[in-house]
């Protein structure tokens, strides 16, 4: 290890060639490059912790973040040294002509080439003049010394290796203060075939000499050594298709060596005449074949009753290269008949090297040989055998090896294979019909290295994982749900264990705040194969350290992967002692993802690996970006339905009725379920009215959410308002539908079209009132379901009210229907929701409704429950508003009753009978106010009304004096002038009383007041 102290480096210029770097590439830098202000005050100001985000370029900060959770000095650094380090040789004879080329266009360039392996180590360093040179071995820019962005911090190499993307850093965008002095473009270097980084080729010169066209230059160069790393691997398997034809028509006795397909005849049935399934089946089974060291032989039902049986068959090519082949024999089906010259027709990505070649072939082999030989073959000893198969000369002699990819062909024993002999074909004359016998299809599927079949496997289950993915997440909107969802599709297709952690914000719908050290977490979902208590668990609240690969994750926003977590330091600082527990159990391997939807980082979900002994890949990192990017748009739509869905039922909630009223005319019970849809425009009210009556109201506004909630909060409270006028029931509803009428159209105002729910759209309304003195109930309805009355003796009848259109439509009148209630009938009002679904017409809600209240010793609270239980599915698809109300009486030991001549003379008698009911009922305390405002209702009604008078007492929750009159002029209050001798009455019995009104009846008028009886009444 050496130790690298604070250098100053010395500006020299240096020739450069501008033809060399004439195309440039245009590279967003931070600021201006000077040594006063700009990075270097940025640099200062990051390390004390201040905000620079406006200042240095996001892939530069991302850096500088990565290397303070990692604990770097920037005037300080450790560099490991490890002496001969190399890449394997394939790598090299990919990378050597284009690292030539490179570095002869930098001969009057002062620029180095480094290639440094997939941990960022260097291997080797190319060109550079000799100053240069010195600068590097100064800093441990060579070969030996690593240069991952987790020891020397930001850099060419390293920042490309931890980004998996080109990079370009000069200057003060190095974080280590001995790195300042040099400008670096890096790139990875991919295997086309499994995507993983092989390499980083770098790019470094003196800062003077940096061009943002370095970037250009090194990508180009990388992208060349990954193409012919692809050319290796197309000539690979051309070779290997050209030995397979040389091998001879006959190997081990089966099957017989084909010829190459010919172009598709136009039958319809695909290449072959197979059909696009058979052929998509029996690609997937030999992709399968091919990527499985431990099988040879597999079998496949195709359709027409034909079976193909498949053979996997290593062979080495002339050059020494090894392969596998996959043959297969189909029996049955229509005789197949090619012509043309036999010609290799590689699929598309096969001849990019992406795929194994394909080929067919027809042969007239009898079908009794197949069987027979897959017998033979399946007993042949396993491991290599090597077998030389002779053409007919010396020349042509191939050899097969029958071994797996892991086990080199030098390795390889000579064994004997069986030889199957086919039995000949009848002689001429037997009778027998040649055609007759069942067709053999003999085809050459795949030619290919056992890795790249992986790979084909690997990349059809990862399509069809997220095809899954696509299907089980985001089924409902419920945050947790999601999570929940995300786990069950990982594991164990993916990982092993998968873990999601939200804060509290999201699962309350709000937005996301910023994500820092220590934000508090919550363990959302837990997704595992088996049990392992060391892992957090559902519920639990968590806190990563800001060195943990999740907290990386979070303030980062990229993913990252800890291929080996044994040696992630930073994962371990969470919890020593429990994450070595979790090590101990067999979890290897992590992959952290921001969970990122619009622009707002939701959250952050762990794969981890356990049972799998292959640590996670660079396409596995992928997978898992792309899953957690489907799963977090789902999350984030749950989250703003919730939000949604609280804010409109914290609105409804606002709107409905809170507690009980103050009455006792009747005794109540009442539910409001929302629908699965979300709040709506169900709605019920109980309301005091004078004279000890009280209202019920139940209503329903179409449609659910803001819109439907609202409107019913207007219409709630408009009942409210016509309630406090004493109107009829059916004067009610007329009033309230020439509203509804008004608020569709816009209440005056000129609608807006662009306003899709600027109306009501529909509402149903039913009202009825109850006077428990004379136990008679008045009701009407506009649109809405029949209520229910149930008798004490358990009848239940449905109350059959004339029919009247919703509300807002106009035109019809409202009619009431009256009836007399015996004292303890249930009367039940509802909405549709309760007796009317998608599986269910009203018809046979009502009939179950009937059988559920048909329970007359129920108390409301029961009656409540039983019918929802009855009634209501887990799921409601619509709201449901349900009130019950047990009808009490006032006896006549609560009701004092006088009728009174229209004489002035009986005035003076109302007060005597007054002040002798009060002192009959103990309510000596309130017989002057009460005698006053009697005697001045009285003299009223027979000074200024018509008709006979009836004066009225009711002893309820408080003192009722009604008094009422023939006459339809109502009384108005007003302010009498010092000079008037009359005007003060109703003044006086608006002072005296708590509450006073009017209210009118089809043949009178009635004034009435209301007094608080005394507390120790």
């Amino acid at each position: 290890m050496k130790s690298l102290g604070v250098r100053r480096a010395v500006r020299r210029p240096a020739a450069r060639d501008p033809a060399r770097l004439r195309v440039r590439e245009v590279v967003p830098l931070s600021v201006a490059w000077d040594d006063i202000g700009g990075l270097v005050d940025a640099h200062e100001r990051f390390l004390a912790g201040a905000l620079v985000d406006s200042t240095v370029r996001d892939s530069v900060l991302d850096s500088w973040k990565r290397c303070r959770s990692a604990g770097l000095q920037p005037h300080q650094l450790v560099v490991p040294y490890a002496p001969e380090l190399t890449l394997d040789d394939r790598f090299l004879r990919a990378a050597d002509p284009v690292l030539t080329d490179l570095s002869a266009s930098f001969t009057e360039v002062g620029i180095t080439i480094a290639l440094c392996d997939a941990r960022g180590r260097m291997v080797q360093r190319l060109g550079g003049d000799r100053q240069l040179r010195d600068r590097l071995d100064e800093v441990q820019f060579a070969p030996g010394f690593d240069a991952s962005e987790r020891v020397v911090g930001t850099n060419g190499v390293g920042t490309a290796l931890a980004q998996r993307s080109p990079v370009y850093v000069v200057g003060r965008e190095h974080f280590a203060d001995c790195l300042q002095p040099f400008a670096c473009a890096g790139a990875p270097v991919r295997d086309p075939f499994s995507g993983r980084i092989e390499a980083i080729l770098d790019l470094t010169c003196l800062r003077a000499d940096g061009d943002p066209a370095m970037l250009r230059l090194v990508r180009e160069a990388a992208h060349g050594i990954e193409a012919r790393l692809l050319e290796q691997s197309t000539q690979r398997e051309r070779a290997l298709l050209a030995a397979y034809r040389r091998a001879g028509p006959d190997v081990g006795g089966w099957p017989r060596q084909p010829r190459l397909a010919a172009p598709d005849q136009g039958d319809g049935h695909g290449v072959g005449g197979l059909g696009r399934i058979d052929l998509a089946v029996l690609r997937e089974k030999a992709e399968e074949l091919l990527a499985s060291p431990q099988r040879t032989l597999d079998e496949v039902v195709l359709s027409g009753g034909r079976v193909a049986t498949l053979l996997r068959r290593p062979v080495m090519g002339a050059a020494g290269e090894t392969g596998v082949v996959i043959e297969a024999r189909i029996l049955g089906g229509p005789r197949l008949r090619q012509a043309g010259s036999p010609v290799a027709r590689p699929s598309a990505a096969g001849a990019a090297g992406g795929e194994p070649l394909v080929a067919e072939s027809v042969t007239d082999t009898p079908p009794e040989a197949a069987p027979t030989a897959a017998r033979a073959l399946a007993d042949a000893p396993a491991g290599p055998a090597p077998v030389t198969v002779s053409t007919g000369t010396a020349a042509s002699t191939a050899t097969l090896l029958p071994t797996t990819p892991a086990m080199p062909a030098t390795s390889a024993k000579p064994v004997t294979v069986p030889t199957v002999t086919a039995p000949p074909l009848p002689p001429a004359g037997t009778g027998e019909d040649p055609s007759a016998r069942p067709r053999v299809d003999d085809r050459l599927l795949l030619v290919g290295e056992p890795g790249v079949g992986r790979l084909a496997v690997l990349a059809r289950r990862r399509l069809e994982l997220l095809h899954h993915a696509g299907i089980r997440i985001g089924t409902t909107l419920d945050v947790t749900r999601t999570a929940e969802e995300l786990t069950e599709v990982a594991v164990p297709r993916f990982a092993d264990f998968t873990a999601v952690d939200l804060p509290d914000a999201v699962l309350q719908g709000d937005e996301p705040g910023q994500f820092g050290a220590g934000t508090a977490l919550r363990r959302i979902a837990l997704g595992s194969i088996h049990e392992l208590p060391h892992l957090y668990g559902v519920g639990d609240p968590v806190h990563y350290v800001p060195s943990t690969p999740q907290a990386r994750s979070l303030e980062s926003r990229q993913s990252v992967l800890e291929p080996v977590l044994v040696e992630a330091e930073g994962w371990l600082a969470q919890d020593p002692a429990r994450l070595e527990r979790v090590l101990a159990a067999g979890i290897h391997s992590l992959i952290t993802v921001p969970l990122r939807a619009r622009g707002a980082t939701l959250g952050v979900v762990s794969f981890y690996r356990s049972e799998k002994p292959a640590p996670f890949e660079e396409d596995d990192l992928s997978l898992a970006q792309e899953l957690a990017g489907r799963a977090a748009i789902c999350i984030d739509n749950a989250r703003r339905y919730t939000r949604e869905h609280n804010t409109a039922l914290a609105l409804q909630r606002s709107l409905l009725p809170r507690g009980r009223p103050e009455q006792s005319a009747v005794d109540i019970a009442y539910r409001y379920l929302p629908a699965q849809a979300g709040v709506g425009g169900d709605w019920f009210d109980v309301i005091p009215l004078s004279g000890a009556r009280v209202a019920l109201v139940v209503g329903d506004v179409v449609g659910h959410g803001l819109h439907a909630a609202a409107t019913m909060g207007r219409l709630r409270t408009a009942v409210h308002n016509f309630c406090s006028l004493d109107l009829p029931p059916d004067d009610l509803l007329t009033h309230l539908d020439d509203l509804v009428g008004r608020l569709d159209r816009g209440e005056g105002w000129a609608v807006d079209n662009n306003q899709a729910d600027s109306g009501i759209v529909g509402a149903t309304c039913l009202y009825a009132v109850y006077d428990p003195v004379s136990r008679r109930c008045t009701l009407t309805r506009a649109g809405h379901p029949f209520p229910a009355v149930v008798a004490p003796d358990g009848t239940v009848e449905f109350v059959d009210l004339p029919s009247a259109p919703p509300l807002g439509l106009g035109g019809m009148p409202f009619e009431s229907v009256e009836l007399e209630l015996a004292e303890g009938s249930q009367l039940v009002l509802y909405t549709d929701g309760l007796i009317e679904d998608r599986h269910r017409d009203i018809d046979s809600g009502l009939d179950r409704l009937r059988t559920v209240l048909a329970h007359a010793d129920r108390a409301p609270e029961d009656t409540c429950e039983a019918v929802l239980d009855a009634l209501l599915p887990e799921r409601p698809s619509d709201d449901v508003a349900l009130l019950v109300a047990r009808t009490h009486a006032l006896g006549p030991g609560q009701v004092a009753q006088w009728d009174l001549p229209s004489d002035p003379a009986v005035v003076s008698r109302s007060r005597a009978a007054v002040t002798e009911q009060l002192a009959a009922w103990g309510l000596d305390e309130l017989a002057f106010t009460t005698e006053l405002v009697a005697s001045e209702l009285v003299t009223n009604a027979i000074r200024h009304a018509t008709g006979p008078v009836q004066l009225r007492l009711l002893r309820d929750r408080a003192l009722i004096c009604e008094v009422s009159d023939g006459s339809s002029t109502s009384p108005r209050l007003r302010r009498a002038r010092s000079e008037d001798e009359g005007g003060r009455g109703l003044f006086l019995v608006a002072q005296l009383t708590e509450r006073w009104g009017a209210r009118y009846t089809p043949n009178a008028k009635i004034i009435w007041t209301e007094q608080p009886l005394p507390r120790t009444s």
